[in-house]
């Protein structure tokens, strides 16, 4: 390992399971102190084992400001300042038009996009000066998908975020980036397919589409969030990177 990240302190939301999880270990194994959030206690504490080093808990729901101020008031009890946050907390039900509740819609986009937005903001504060923020969109954000209309819309926006915080940040050149996951093996992905059988032949499908032959894995995405986060991607602002097997680019 490099220790790219040592000594720096990074927020990721999210990080219980596939992406968030595979991310939190990549920034522990670089020598981060790193938080994590989770929005159920058994599955928080069993990741902040597997993820080990410096690494602290908090359950939250990022939905909801009153937790999103916990986290960050955890944060604070340890260090002065924040260097990277991943905001990665979302997820989405596949809902065809015509049958799309207001309960539906509220709850993708208060996870998807209000807790994004305010993740963030809650984090200015504690954000040194030349921090790097990572946003988690998807390639919905540019292409159809059926019945995935609502998580589609949230994740455009949360791209757009990108574009617009990257000028109200700049005075204190603050990065903000996106990465964009394709289909990527996660237990999200196949709860969202019907796990078993169905989901096993819904990714074997999807994977035929895809350039690269294959689905992702969370560990591919992880190190596609710790370029964006470390100073190698010094001069990389506002971009939305692509981590799909070139499916997004045909």
């Amino acid at each position: 390992m490099t220790r790219k990240f040592e000594n720096k302190v990074v927020v990721v939301t999210g990080g219980t399971s596939g992406i968030g999880l595979a991310t939190a270990k990549a920034f522990s194994n670089e020598g981060a102190s790193v938080f994590i959030t989770g929005r159920r206690k058994e599955q928080l504490d069993a990741a902040v084992k597997e993820i080990g080093g410096r690494v602290t808990g908090v359950q939250a729901d990022m939905s909801k400001l009153t937790d999103i101020d916990r986290l960050y008031d955890a944060v604070q009890q340890r260090h002065a300042q924040i260097d990277v946050v991943f905001a990665n907390a979302g997820g989405g039900e596949m809902v065809p038009l015509g049958a799309i509740t207001e309960e539906h819609y509220e709850k993708t986009f208060d996870t998807n996009v209000k807790g994004t937005l305010f993740t963030v903001q809650k984090a200015l504060p504690l954000l040194r000066d030349g921090a790097s923020i990572v946003l988690t969109s998807s390639t919905t954000s540019i292409s159809g998908t059926p019945a995935f209309s609502v998580y589609s819309a949230t994740k455009a926006a949360v791209r757009n975020f990108a574009r617009n915080w990257i000028l109200d940040l700049k005075d204190r050149n603050i990065r903000v980036n996106a990465v964009s996951p394709g289909v990527t093996d996660t237990a999200g992905l196949n709860e969202l397919f019907g796990n078993g059988e169905s989901a096993e032949n819904t990714k074997n499908y999807l994977a035929s589409l895809i350039p690269a032959g294959r689905i992702g894995r969370p560990e591919e995405i992880a190190k596609a969030v710790l370029f964006l986060a470390s100073d190698d991607a010094s001069f990389v602002n506002g971009v939305e990177l692509f981590v799909d097997g070139g499916q997004a680019q045909i």
